[in-house]
């Protein structure tokens, strides 16, 4: 399969590169249309991917990201014989305003609070 990865990652306190590594271009050609048709469907995971890794790396690199997304994600479909799970728009924002309560209420157990989370209902805006 071709090589598709570009992230700049932290490993044993090393930082790699964001640069591609050579590999099959006709593989890489194709994910890469993929990755634009991906972004291009709305209320995706992939769309929404896209527009929030675009807007702090720019439009090409947050395409090669999405790629390889893409590819990892056929890559475990191929190998657990498993059917394709939409994920939506929204599972982004959703995990990390999960992951945000579980910090802020672990900060808060840790200065001695015991936390409590509620839903607020929601108001609706006049006007």
């Amino acid at each position: 399969m071709g090589r598709h990865v570009s992230r700049e990652q932290r490993e044993r306190g090393q930082k790699k590169s964001g640069r591609t590594t050579q590999g099959n271009k006709q593989v890489k050609k194709i994910l890469t249309e993929i990755a634009w048709a991906a972004t291009r469907t709305k209320n995706t995971f992939y769309h929404a991917r896209y527009h929030r890794l675009a807007a702090r790396r720019g439009k090409k690199r947050a395409l090669v990201a999405v790629g390889h997304s893409i590819l990892k994600s056929v890559y475990h479909i191929l190998k657990d014989m498993c059917e394709y799970k939409e994920l939506g728009a929204a599972y982004l924002a959703s995990r990390t305003e999960a992951k945000r309560k579980a910090y802020l209420k672990s900060e808060l157990s840790k200065l001695g609070y015991a936390v409590e989370l509620k839903q607020l209902p929601q108001v609706e805006k006049a006007g």
